[in-house]
């Protein structure tokens, strides 16, 4: 089976699994686990900032984000595509008691006008705005990324009305590698930064929430009483420490493959629009009279397994474990639809 359904589905790399097996591990609910601080001092000098924690989820770590950030009824303004709003199961509402801004962007991104348009004046009947957040990669939008110039004006921006401003980077480093810029001009932009060590990285288990040193302070007790105090989690900490050390720059080849099979899908029949293919998500509609759901039924039968995205829509994700051996089969059956 050819696995395009998410970046999540990779296994460790035997080197990974090699170092799972020999780090010294110990309680981090106490600190005391000396493989989880060297995984967070390291993500946060990668960014130039003070700390980090060590988080199961992606979600865990935006959601911590949002409520150390904000209190019950201020506002959070995001795209209408992030994940933060699409995919957390309105955790927003449920753990910070806060209501939720949604901006039209393109492919999930907005930028610093819209953001001041959507700013709240102070009455009492209306929801105090307090926090920007902005995902790159953007997964709904299509792997679309912010670069720096585009990033600056919304930090001046909030930094101007005492805005927080989050950055749920998921998939930050799919970006980074296109870019060619460095984590740390990232860090500078952003109050508190989310990375994701489980998706194109290849660990196993892992996110990281970066920032301040009283703002992840702060952090470490909204994860306890979120259930993510996890015991000796240096054996999967060594995961997210090789896959920094050693995954990051191979993150080039999923995104070129991604744009490849783009490439061959924007001259198909069948297809009706694919999304600009920045990094290595790749959403596309198919032609009635298919659908998501047949298209998707005739990939398996080749041994192809992807996600529908929408009545017309589909998603392919490339990753560590799809192969250029594999890509080439997946081009050659779409071309034989």
């Amino acid at each position: 089976m050819i696995n395009l359904v998410s970046d999540t589905v990779t296994r460790p790399t035997s080197g990974m699994l090699q170092a799972m097996l020999q780090a010294e591990v110990g309680d981090d609910v106490f600190g005391e686990d000396p493989t989880v601080n060297a995984l967070e001092a390291k993500a946060a000098a990668l960014f130039n900032k003070e700390a980090a924690v060590f988080c199961p989820s992606g979600t865990m770590t935006n959601q911590i984000a949002i409520k150390v950030h904000t209190q019950p009824l201020d506002e959070v303004i995001c795209d209408e595509y992030s994940h933060v709003y699409q995919y957390e199961a309105g955790g927003y509402a449920f753990n910070s008691g806060v209501a939720i801004n949604l901006l039209k962007g393109t492919h999930g991104k907005i930028d610093a006008g819209q953001i001041e348009v959507a700013i709240k004046p102070e009455f009492d009947w209306l929801p105090r705005t307090r926090l920007v957040v902005l995902e790159n990669t953007c997964n709904k939008g299509g792997g679309s990324y912010y670069t720096l110039d585009e990033v600056r004006p919304i930090s001046k921006l909030c930094w101007h009305y005492g805005l927080a401003l989050h950055l749920d980077g998921a998939r930050i480093f799919n970006a980074l590698v296109e870019t060619g810029e460095a984590p740390q001009a990232v860090g500078e932009q952003f109050d508190s930064i989310s990375i994701c060590l489980s998706k194109g990285l290849g660990a196993p288990v892992g996110s990281l929430l970066i920032g301040t040193g009283d703002f992840i302070r702060q952090a470490r007790r909204f994860r306890k009483v979120m259930g993510g105090g996890m015991r000796q989690a240096g054996y999967l900490a060594a995961a997210g420490i090789y896959a920094l050390d050693h995954q990051v720059e191979r993150l080039k080849e999923d995104n070129e493959r991604a744009r490849k099979i783009g490439a061959v899908l924007a001259e198909m029949p069948y297809v009706s629009d694919v999304r600009p293919v920045k990094t290595n998500i790749l959403i596309f509609d198919v032609k009635p009279p298919h659908t998501a759901a047949s298209f998707l039924e005739q990939l398996a039968a080749y041994g192809i397994k992807a996600s529908p995205f929408g009545p017309q829509t589909v998603r392919f994700v490339t990753h560590l474990d799809f192969t250029e051996k594999m890509m080439e089969r997946v081009i050659g059956v779409l071309r034989g639809l």
